[in-house]
């Protein structure tokens, strides 16, 4: 049987939250990795999130990137059609967001990603994804591809959010990979 996004984001929604409490262990190392084999040895910017609502936390790893000297930017929420990404270092003060999520001073640099993070409610194996439903990452990635081609998108969630099959539309747009606490997952 097929569900809607509908149907599929609520019941993921809640499937992630009882999932976070168990604390998985994620190697970061990998994206680090994925990073030097795409990239090679240029520092690159990396568009992370500032974890909520039960996602991933990559905060760990965004402080390491910015150790390593890579640029972090993060969502930025312009319109109620609009993201962007700007500049973040660790431990800076962040403002809440319409949404209640964390993100940069609106003052801050606008910065396109070479590699952006996606927290996602679901996933599935042909790297399909159902976020919130607003559209913003589809609409962003798009953007961002469209004037960086060689940017990789890649989705963080843990293994339990896989779903057999994801219903997708003109508007979707697929990852490159998907990370999870098993490790990274390509296109089958």
């Amino acid at each position: 049987m097929k569900y809607d996004k509908f149907f599929l984001r609520k019941k993921f929604l809640l499937l992630r939250k009882e999932i976070y409490f168990k604390r998985k262990k994620f190697n970061f190392s990998l994206i680090f990795k994925l990073i030097k084999k795409n990239f090679k040895n240029k520092k690159i910017t990396i568009g992370g999130y500032y974890p909520s609502n039960y996602e991933v936390n990559i905060l760990n790893f965004l402080k390491k990137a910015s150790k390593k000297k890579f640029k972090v930017v993060l969502p930025f929420v312009k319109s109620s059609k609009n993201m962007s990404f700007k500049l973040w270092t660790s431990g800076e003060p962040l403002c809440v967001n319409e949404f209640g999520i964390p993100e940069p001073n609106s003052s801050r640099i606008e910065i396109m990603p070479d590699i952006v993070l996606v927290p996602l409610v679901a996933f599935d194996k042909k790297l399909n994804r159902i976020g919130y439903g607003k559209g913003y990452y589809d609409r962003s990635l798009k953007k961002i591809k469209k004037n960086k081609r060689k940017t990789i998108f890649l989705g963080i969630a843990f293994s339990g959010q896989e779903c057999h099959y994801i219903p997708i539309n003109k508007y979707d747009y697929k990852l490159d990979y998907i990370f999870t606490e098993q490790g990274i997952i390509n296109a089958e």
